[in-house]
């Protein structure tokens, strides 16, 4: 049996600036050292997307920082708040497909973890919506291929269905219907995202998927007398697949 720790959108910025009175760091470097003491054991951690708030090198740098020393290997994932050639200038050595974009397979035994970059840099409409192009689309069907009956765990950042958080489905994976047609017949048994900042379970097209909630802040079940966009939950929020 494998055990997986999945931390998404941990939005970091320079070390002590906030996010609604939040410090991205802190409750990501605290999530990291409670993983570190209950979860030593795991096979690997993914973090899926939104990994800096605003593209900056500066919090690339804070987040390599931040993973020294960790007790496990790590798989990085791109979301809209990203930006592509800056990671990987911070993160030379992180796995790349053939064009460039930040995919890669990981093979645990009788398992195989594919992680897919479905952040759009392209200026489609609407902004901050995620998108896979021909060549990320190819680069998975070969990834498919290669797996035959190997049960195969898909990771993205941006959901590939309707979650019932109006605001975050507008900005979902535009072309979530092209992904679907083509994994639907191929051996993906779970599918894993970010991106909306709350934990949603639930099934599409028969797969079962899994978002998980932010590290950092959190989106409220509903809008506040204020029209607060944010709400504070558990820091260091983080999932663990078994």
């Amino acid at each position: 049996m494998s055990k997986l720790l999945v931390m998404t959108d941990l939005h970091l910025t320079s070390r002590g600036k906030r996010i609604i009175g939040l410090d991205p760091l802190q409750r990501f470097e605290e999530g990291l050292n409670h993983a570190a003491t209950h979860h030593p054991d795991a096979d690997r951690l993914i973090l899926t997307g939104d990994l800096s708030h605003y593209g900056e090198t500066k919090s690339d740098q804070h987040l390599a920082e931040a993973l020294k020393n960790r007790p496990w290997p790590v798989s990085f994932l791109l979301g809209n708040h990203d930006e592509r050639a800056k990671f990987r200038t911070s993160f030379p050595d992180c796995p790349t497909d053939g064009y460039g974009f930040v995919q890669s397979v990981v093979d645990l035994g009788k398992l195989r973890l594919i992680m897919l970059d479905s952040l759009d840099e392209d200026g489609r409409v609407p902004m901050h919506a995620g998108f896979l192009c021909e060549q990320r689309l190819a680069w998975l069907s070969d990834q498919l291929v290669a797996a035959g009956d190997t049960p195969c765990l898909l990771f993205l950042h941006h959901p590939p269905f309707m979650t019932g958080f109006t605001g975050m489905d507008a900005i979902r994976l535009q072309n979530e219907a092209e992904l679907l047609d083509l994994i639907e017949s191929g051996p993906i048994a779970h599918i894993f995202a970010g991106h909306v900042h709350r934990t949603v379970m639930s099934s599409v097209r028969g797969i079962p998927v899994t978002v998980f909630k932010s590290t950092c802040h959190q989106m409220p079940m509903q809008l506040g007398a204020e029209g607060s966009h944010h709400s504070v939950d558990e820091p260091g929020a983080y999932g663990i697949i078994l």
